[in-house]
């Protein structure tokens, strides 16, 4: 694929494939994004695409995967970005939950780099476990901005009524798909679902179908941390409940509150 040696597949989604790939130029493994329908994308996809890269690329950040280059490859739209060799959230907490001092850790670094992110006009959108990876010094790499928006200005991109996220990981606004609400607050309440995830073995939300988990999302509160984990410290506890408000503005006002809490 031009430079790049494709070596394996290792994600994929609704709208893109990653693969990992050796770059032959520098001699160096990366990860390299391509949209799933290929030539075939039509012009939002395209749009959306670089705007993932573009919000990526506009972070430089050690708890962000960098991006290292955008082009187009025989019609194919693709960008490659640090490979990193670990585990993602997800997987990290299959085996059960973290110890709290663990969890508090990822989750204040976590909350560094969304705030760093937050000051230079981007949302991210979907936070959840799986899109953070833990690299081979054991720190958390945020990656898939595929829904990301630029604070300063709309790309038009999202559809009115249109639910963007993963449902059992995103706020109740975006839920409601009430999008003038979306705001650093929603990322906040994201960044908390996944202290919930670490702590007690899963999501806060989680039903049959996608539907119903918007549902809980918008109209339930969690199950107490406590209750499902009882050697949850009661601080802790209260922090993550607080990112977990309904109301955006009972949330911590910025990422970076959150880190220092």
């Amino acid at each position: 694929f031009g430079d790049y040696e494709l070596v394996e597949e290792i994600a994929r989604g609704g709208m893109g494939v990653v693969w990992k790939a050796r770059q032959a130029s520098l001699n160096r493994s990366v990860a390299l994004k391509m949209i799933l329908a290929g030539r075939f994308a039509g012009e939002a996809d395209v749009r959306r695409f670089h705007t993932e890269a573009e919000a990526a690329a506009n972070l430089q950040h050690p708890n962000i995967v960098a991006i290292h280059e955008v082009g187009e490859h025989d019609g194919q739209h693709y960008f490659s970005m640090d490979y990193v060799e670990g585990k993602n959230l997800a997987e990290l907490v299959r085996e059960g939950p973290l110890p709290a001092a663990q969890a508090a850790t990822l989750v204040k670094t976590i909350a560094e780099a969304i705030h760093y992110a937050h000051q230079r006009g981007t949302l991210h959108r979907d936070l959840k476990p799986s899109n953070v990876l833990m690299d081979a010094t054991g720190q958390p790499r945020i990656t898939d901005f595929g829904l990301a928006k630029q604070l300063a200005r709309d790309s038009g991109l999202t559809q009115t009524g249109a639910v963007m996220g993963s449902p059992s990981y995103m706020s109740p606004e975006q839920a409601a798909a009430k999008h003038d609400l979306v705001g650093p607050a929603s990322d906040v309440y994201s960044i908390g679902a996944i202290l919930y995830h670490l702590l007690v073995g899963r999501a806060p939300f989680v039903a049959e179908t996608p539907v119903d988990t918007l549902r809980k999302v918008m109209e339930e509160e969690p199950v107490t941390p406590s209750k499902l984990n009882p050697k949850m410290p009661p601080d802790l506890e209260t922090i993550c409940l607080k990112c977990l408000e309904k109301k955006s503005e009972r949330r911590y006002g910025t990422a970076r509150a959150l880190a220092e809490e």
